[in-house]
């Protein structure tokens, strides 16, 4: 396995590839990342436990699919249990199986710790109306709300670099739970222009340009439309994100 170093500009060629490889088949692609929020939502309603399971799965889940990335570009049929492959698959192994749980709970340790650090900058109950719309924001709400984004940011932005490959790495190419985090890092690390300038650019795309469409609807007087037009766009370009973290993958290590 091969490192490789990457240029600022191919954060925005991985976000190209990412719309190329949904194009290849949308519906699935779409299914996958529906179940997948369907869950997650269904999970939040099971106190404690729920959130849990969702994060312990997620190294898993990542490795599904990704390897649905894969079998569309082969021209295979991506069915739902492709979610399940590290798990239960042909290629799954019991210690291919315990390091991606081991995985999902490093993952789930280290969000239950970055929530709790966040807890003591934030206040939460503040915020929930806020975040429900129960009530119109004030200057100092929304302030709130904008440091409070911008400390969890900053707290996850580490998790996310030791997590971004090591599902991948640990399922693929056998590495242990503790040479694919290390690996992981090193490889966000070498090539932090390219992802500052991935995320930014999904930043606008996900956040911003809803964030404009919304504004620019309701300033029209078509407020009534925006159910059928932001969850749609914002559904897609979640998915297309999805695909393009394949792209990160093909473009940061090689086969050696």
């Amino acid at each position: 396995m091969q490192l490789n170093k990457t240029q600022a500009s191919d954060g925005y060629l991985w976000v190209r590839q990412g719309l190329w490889l949904f194009k290849k088949n949308p519906l699935a692609f779409l299914m996958l990342v529906f179940l997948y929020v369907f869950i997650a939502q269904f999970a939040i309603l099971i106190p404690v436990f729920g959130v849990f399971a969702v994060l312990l799965l997620t190294p898993a889940l990542t490795v599904g699919f990704m390897t649905a990335c894969q079998r569309v570009i082969r021209g295979e049929r991506v069915l739902p249990s492709v979610y399940l492959v590290s798990l239960k698959g042909n290629d799954a192994d019991p210690l291919t199986r315990k390091n991606l749980l081991i995985l999902g709970t490093i993952y789930a340790f280290a969000i239950l710790l970055l929530s709790l650090i966040a807890s003591a900058f934030i206040d939460f109950q503040q915020l929930i109306p806020l975040l429900t719309e129960q009530k119109p924001p004030t200057i100092r709400e929304v302030q709130e709300l904008y440091t409070g984004l911008g400390i969890g940011l900053l707290l996850y932005i580490p998790v996310a670099m030791v997590m971004w490959f090591a599902p991948v790495l640990v399922a693929w190419e056998k590495m242990s739970v503790a040479q694919a985090l290390f690996s992981s890092w090193i490889a966000c690390w070498t090539n932090k222009a390219a992802f500052i300038f991935y995320l930014l650019i999904w930043a606008a795309l996900i956040i911003a340009v809803p964030f404009f469409m919304e504004a620019l609807l309701d300033s029209l007087g078509a407020r009534a439309v925006i159910p059928f037009i932001i969850p749609p766009y914002s559904m897609a370009a979640l998915t297309v994100m999805y695909c393009s973290f394949f792209a990160t993958w093909k473009a940061c290590f090689n086969k050696a």
